[in-house]
């Protein structure tokens, strides 16, 4: 695969949990809307930051059952098996300034300290000059977000990943295996200024 375009950095997350968290909330929160700022940091030639609105709509979490398959199908498949297993699902839609959005794939969550922590996996856009151009960034097809909402306000914030690999892989200090998502550029983006839009008040 050609690749014109390389990684300026690479920043590493491990979120094995994202599989194993329990179902939470999966039928009394549906229909959630956030709103907020993505703040995208430059890499390459181009090294400017960047601003914009985005908003996300979450209508349904994945199910224990579901998340233990996905992991099944990384350990065993890959990343390509993986992303043609979630492709199909539409748990909601994730937009960035006045675009429709894209749909999301599978949403996790588990509850830290009074926190919510939503984690987001889904297939990316892909540019019609990545496709043409068979670019290293086709490797990278999922996009991922993170969120860490306060219960009692329904404010936070969190981390997106516009290009990321995901992949099942063993650590060299401590042998154990575990999901490793490398993201294709220097920093991912900020989501600043998170709001719960149709909160439900206790």
């Amino acid at each position: 695969m050609k690749g014109q375009h390389r990684a300026s950095g690479v920043f590493i997350f491990f979120l094995l949990f994202f599989f194993f968290a329990a179902e939470i909330h999966a039928q009394q929160q549906q229909n959630e809307t956030y709103t907020g700022t993505v703040l995208s940091y430059g890499s390459g030639f181009n090294t400017r930051t960047q601003t914009a609105t985005f908003t996300l709509n979450i209508r349904n979490q994945t199910s224990d059952a579901q998340a233990q398959r996905y992991l099944s199908i990384l350990q065993e498949g890959g990343q390509d098996n993986l992303l043609n297993e979630i492709d199909d699902q539409e748990l909601g839609r994730f937009s960035i300034g006045a675009n429709v959005g894209i749909p999301i794939n599978a949403v996790r969550e588990t509850v830290v300290d009074g926190k919510r922590r939503i984690f987001i996996v889904f297939k990316r856009w892909t540019r019609f000059a990545e496709l043409r151009g068979g670019y290293r960034s086709l490797d990278y097809p999922f996009g991922v977000i993170e969120l860490s909402i306060d219960e009692r306000t329904g404010k936070g914030e969190g981390t997106y990943i516009a290009a990321a690999h995901i992949r099942w892989k063993q650590d060299r200090k401590t042998n154990q295996y575990q999901i490793e998502i490398e993201n294709f550029a220097t920093y991912p983006a900020r989501l600043l200024g998170v709001t719960q839009r149709n909160r439900r008040l206790p």
